[in-house]
């Protein structure tokens, strides 16, 4: 049995020694039944916070007021840092009464009655509890004949669900997606007539949920889902401004920029490290790069806005630049990291670079390989041709050049440096960057291989 499982386990049979009620709930019940791993477990109980505190010493109250705490290991972290280990969320069953700020209730009532627990949650699968000492399953919902229809269907009164949680809404579409299931059509009414009401959730939640869909395998699926259920022109209306652009088809034969962007998305594949070749965009392990599927995500956003036709073809001028900027806003309201920003950024920034890849010259194309985490240019490089015109030469030869050259040849320890430039009797200021520069550029190139040589060049080329 997984550790984290086992843990779970112990907690609910140390609930139920103490003569309480305690199931597994929510999605880990749901992956079991699905066969699949959960990613964490969560235990319903009907032990009030105080009774499972005095239950189980060593806790931390991540919502008390709502009935949850979270149960660390025994020696485990507490605070923040036990949310890193082998950590179990305990939640009291409860009923709610109103929900006037779209997510939080109003009023939180204890229950004894796992049958009333349930009717609050937001989707029948999601709506189950499980015995782990027998495996019995508790469905009041109808959650078994939904996962085996393939159907994510609002608990009761989709409408109720979606006003009391609005980002609910996302994650009927993240489920659907995941899963490949089919959105009940009452559920997909409810959702579309709510739509415009996700803006009172905020920004942050909306990213994390967005980042699962780009990150979790089924891309494309999710953002078609999005477009459906009219959350997309909510969310993300950068995007949904792709719609019916037309691009130039000896280029891009596959149809609009919305179409080219979700064949993208359909190629954010996930892979055992969680990143492209080891890059280092603190993804988790079996997900896509973040900061690679939201630069595929964006990586023509500023094309709907550079849109002309030309007596030669369609054409985008200066689209690069404008959906770097249209990229930077979308980040900046969506909150992310600057790190995430500035590799998104990037990524937007150099895709059209690969275009003269195989006639730079060498001190260029050795910057272009070390940009960081550069396995994520190539990556967006190669299923950005495979979404259009499907030549990789560019994506090959860069490939080979970066496999083929060791790293001291891409980023070679300067020859010289400012305090060289001082001894010799240069005064500092800009032009230190230019003589440095040019040096590198000189090393990068071969022209250059000793101290000497190039400050016999600096003497030469930039006099005193």
């Amino acid at each position: 049995m997984p550790e984290a499982k086992k843990r779970a386990a112990e907690i609910v049979s140390t609930l139920r020694k103490q003569g309480h009620q305690a199931y597994f709930a929510g999605g880990c019940v749901r992956d079991l039944l699905l066969s699949r791993e959960p990613a964490d477990y969560d235990v319903a109980t009907d032990a009030t916070p105080q009774q499972v505190m005095q239950i189980f010493p060593q806790t931390y109250a991540v919502g008390e007021q709502f009935g949850v705490v979270l149960v660390p290991e025994p020696g485990g972290a507490t605070g923040a840092l036990a949310r890193q280990g082998t950590t179990v969320e305990v939640a009291t069953f409860r009923s709610d009464a109103g929900y006037s700020d779209g997510r939080h209730p109003d009023e939180v009532r204890f229950t004894k009655s796992p049958q009333e627990d349930v009717q609050r949650r937001d989707f029948t699968i999601n709506g189950m509890m499980l015995d782990p000492a027998t495996n019995e399953v508790l469905d009041f919902v109808g959650g078994q004949d939904d996962l085996k229809a393939g159907i994510i269907r609002a608990i009761g009164d989709p409408e109720r669900r979606f006003t009391e949680d609005k980002l609910r809404m996302l994650r009927a579409v993240r489920f659907a997606a995941r899963f490949d299931y089919k959105i009940d059509p009452a559920t997909m009414a409810a959702i579309q007539k709510l739509a415009p009401k996700i803006h009172q959730v905020s920004c942050e939640r909306v990213r994390e949920e967005l980042s699962k869909m780009l990150t979790e395998g089924q891309a494309r699926r999710a953002f078609e889902l999005l477009d459906t259920t009219k959350l997309l022109p909510e969310v993300l209306p950068e995007i949904a401004a792709m719609k019916g652009v037309e691009q130039p088809p000896q280029y891009h034969p596959e149809g609009d920029v919305f179409v080219h962007t979700l064949l993208l998305l359909e190629k954010l594949q996930p892979n055992a490290s969680g990143s492209v070749s080891g890059s280092v965009s603190g993804s988790v392990s079996g997900s896509v790069s973040k900061t690679l599927a939201w630069g595929a995500l964006l990586h023509d956003v500023g094309k709907p806005a550079t849109f002309r036709i030309a007596p030669d073809r369609i054409r985008f001028d200066g689209h690069v630049e404008v959906g770097v900027k249209m990229a930077a806003e979308i980040l900046r309201r969506l909150r992310f990291s600057n790190y995430e920003t500035d590799q998104i950024l990037a990524l937007i920034d150099n895709h059209m670079r690969f275009g003269a890849v195989q006639h730079m010259k060498q001190s260029t194309l050795k910057k272009f390989l070390r940009l960081p985490a550069f396995e994520e240019h190539l990556e967006l490089h190669r299923i950005d041709c495979l979404s259009s015109h499907g030549q990789l030469d560019a994506y090959e030869y860069a490939r080979e050049q970066m496999r083929s050259m060791p790293p001291e040849a891409i980023r070679p320890t300067p020859l010289i440096t400012g305090r060289d430039l001082i001894e010799a009797g240069y005064e500092p200021g800009p032009r230190f960057k230019e003589v440095l520069t040019a040096v590198e550029d000189a090393q990068l190139e071969g022209r250059l291989t000793s101290r000497e040589a190039a400050m016999e060049y600096v003497l030469r080329e930039f006099p005193v």
